[in-house]
């Protein structure tokens, strides 16, 4: 049985109690963070595990907060640790490339002022930071930040209607 923990503004509140009140804001809360209901469950199961020992100290501060804190960091931890990349034995033998959709994106650039096609040359293609690519053309971040939004806008607008008469 559940022990009460000290009193939180006059009342008691024991882990249960918590966790009956709280579980399914934090089971969604779970389910947000790992875009998976039952991998969000499986988050709210670990993080109020880690929070029942510490219970004593947590519940007079903000417990909600705390286990939610430690459902971020486990979080972190399991995204941070899964390979994004598929290794194999044996490497690629060749690199297939659609010749007509990059004839498309680069007719697209061409249509670009020299500003924004700059822009997305360095930011997209050379992968420079917002930072980097406005000290190398001498302007501000925002301006980076503009016109990349505006070549990108163009961009998406141009090879959507290619796509269309495809």
């Amino acid at each position: 049985m559940v022990q009460p923990t000290r009193a939180t503004r006059g009342a008691v509140v024991t882990f249960d109690d918590f966790v009956h009140a709280r579980l399914p804001h934090l089971l969604r809360f779970g389910r947000a963070l790992t875009g998976d209901e039952h991998r969000g469950a499986d988050l709210v199961q670990d993080a109020l595990e880690r929070a029942l020992p510490k219970w004593e100290r947590i519940e007079a501060v903000d417990p909600e907060g705390y286990v939610r804190r430690i459902m971020v960091n486990r979080n972190i931890s399991v995204w941070r640790r899964v390979r994004h990349e598929r290794l194999t034995d044996t490497p690629v033998d060749r690199v297939s490339y659609d010749v007509q959709r990059d004839e498309a994106l680069f007719a697209a650039l061409r249509t670009l002022p020299a500003r924004q096609r700059t822009v997305i040359a360095l930011r997209y293609l050379a992968d420079r930071t917002e930072a980097q690519t406005a000290s190398m053309m001498g302007c501000s971040i925002g301006t980076v930040k503009s016109q990349a939004h505006a070549a990108m806008t163009t961009l998406r607008a141009l090879l959507a209607e290619q796509e269309e008469d495809r």
